[in-house]
C-alpha cells in the first residue's frame, strides 16, 4: 500500500521542494486481538501533522503520518465482536484504554495509556505493525497513520457511523470536530446568552465558531489575520469578525467588561495572554492550539484568584468520541454544523507536500485526500 512516511523533521520551506513526506510502499498489516483493519477512504491534513513535520511535536521517526480519517472496516481481528467488515467508521486519535485514572474519571481524551503508546509510535494492543519492504519498523502516528491505503488500529480508535454520511464530511469528525466543537460544548460548556471570542480560524477554530453559534443567544466574535477566513467564519455563524488588532474594539462593542469565553486555536502563548485580557470577571480561556514547547506564558497571576478567571486546557475537546461523534453528526444533519464549508478540496495523496505549504500559508482549511 502507499503510505506517506516522514524520516526527518525540520525540512525547509517550501515543502513542495524539500518534500519531507515520501510516498513509500509498505506491507499491508493484519490485525491482532483487539484490533481491526480499515480501508482508508478519505484522510484530512491537519495542523497537528504539520507540527510533527516542523518539529514542534516530537515523535519517533520514521513515522507514517495522518490522524484524521474515515474508511470502511476491511478485516476484524480476534476478540472484536461489536464491529464487522463493511462498517463505516471515523478514526479517533486517542484510543482510550478504559481503565486508567483518566478513563475511570470519564475523560478518555486524557487516557494515560493512549498518551504513552501515541508517544512511542505503537498501538494500544501491541508494538508498531508497519514495516518497509526490508522489514524495518515504521512508527504509527497517534494510533492511526491515515495517509496510507489501510490502517490497522485498536478497536478503541474507531466510532461506527451511518452509511449515508459522505466520506468528505465524515473525515473531519475525528479531529477537527471533536476538538473545536468539544472545546465549546464540553470544556467551556458555553451556555445560553454568553459571549465567545475565537482566535484562529483554521478548521478547529471554525468548528468552535459553529458550535458556539448554535447555542441560543450567543454572541460569537471570530478573529484571524486572513480576510477569506473571516468571511468563512461569518458563513459559519459568527456575529462579527476582525483581524487580531481589532479584537479589543470588537469586545468593547459588546458593551460589557469582556467576553465569557475565549477559544485560543492558534497555538501561541502571546495570543493566550491577549485572550486573558479580553475576559470578563469569571471568564474562561480555553487553550486548544498547540504552542511550540519552547513557548512560555507570562501573565498577571492575580487575575485568577482576584477576578476569578480560568485557564482551561482542552485536548481533543474533552470529548468522549463514542458519545460525541454521533451527537455532532446529528447536529450536522439538522443543519446546525455546516462542516461542508470547511472542505477546501479533495486531492490525491501525491499532493501532500504542496498541501503542507497551502496549510501553513492559510490557503486551505481542510484539504482531503483520496488514497487510491
Amino acid at each position: 500500500m502507499r503510505s506517506a512516511v516522514l524520516h526527518k523533521t525540520g525540512a525547509a520551506r517550501p515543502y513542495a521542494d524539500s518534500a519531507p513526506l515520501r510516498l513509500e510502499k509498505l506491507a499491508v498489516p493484519s490485525p491482532r486481538p483487539g484490533e481491526l483493519r480499515v480501508r482508508i477512504e478519505r484522510a484530512s491534513l491537519c495542523h497537528s501533522d504539520l507540527s510533527v513535520i516542523d518539529g514542534s511535536r516530537v515523535r519517533p521517526l520514521p513515522m507514517a503520518l495522518g490522524h484524521e480519517a474515515t474508511g470502511v472496516v476491511d478485516l476484524v481481528g480476534p476478540d472484536v465482536t461489536d464491529i464487522t467488515a463493511g462498517d463505516r467508521v471515523v478514526l479517533v486519535f486517542v484510543p482510550s484504554c478504559g481503565s486508567c485514572r483518566a478513563c475511570d474519571a470519564g475523560r478518555p481524551a486524557l487516557c494515560h495509556r493512549a498518551a504513552e503508546v501515541n508517544g512511542s509510535g505503537d498501538l494500544l494492543h501491541g508494538p508498531a505493525l508497519l514495516r518497509t519492504a526490508d522489514g524495518d519498523r515504521i512508527n504509527h502516528h497517534l494510533g492511526v497513520s491515515a495517509f496510507s491505503g489501510y490502517a490497522v488500529v485498536a478497536r478503541e480508535s474507531v466510532v461506527v457511523i451511518d452509511d449515508d454520511v459522505p466520506f468528505d464530511v465524515a473525515a473531519m469528525f475525528g479531529c477537527a470536530a471533536l476538538t473545536g466543537i468539544g472545546a465549546v460544548l464540553n470544556t467551556a460548556q458555553v451556555s445560553e446568552g454568553q459571549s465567545v471570542i475565537v482566535f484562529g480560524l483554521g478548521a478547529v477554530g471554525l468548528m468552535a465558531v459553529m458550535a458556539a453559534a448554535q447555542v441560543t443567544g450567543t454572541t460569537v466574535i471570530a478573529i484571524d489575520p486572513l480576510p477569506a477566513k473571516r468571511d468563512l467564519a461569518l458563513r459559519c455563524g459568527a456575529t462579527s469578525v476582525g483581524a487580531p488588532d481589532a479584537a479589543e474594539s470588537l469586545v468593547q462593542a459588546l458593551g460589557s467588561d469582556g467576553v465569557d469565553v475565549a477559544i485560543e486555536a492558534v497555538g501561541s502563548a502571546r495570543v493566550m495572554e491577549a485572550c486573558l485580557g479580553l475576559l470578563t470577571r469569571g471568564g474562561a480561556l480555553v487553550s486548544v492550539g498547540l504552542p511550540h514547547p519552547d513557548q512560555t506564558l507570562t501573565t498577571q497571576a492575580l487575575q485568577f484568584a482576584g477576578a476569578g478567571k480560568r485557564l482551561l486546557g482542552s485536548y481533543m475537546g474533552d470529548s468522549v468520541p463514542a458519545r460525541d461523534i454521533p451527537a455532532y453528526l446529528a447536529l450536522w444533519r439538522e443543519g446546525k454544523l455546516p462542516v461542508e464549508l470547511l472542505h477546501t478540496d479533495t486531492r490525491d495523496l501525491g499532493d501532500l507536500n504542496e498541501s503542507l505549504d497551502a496549510l501553513a500559508e492559510g490557503r486551505v482549511v481542510r484539504r482531503i485526500f483520496t488514497l487510491r
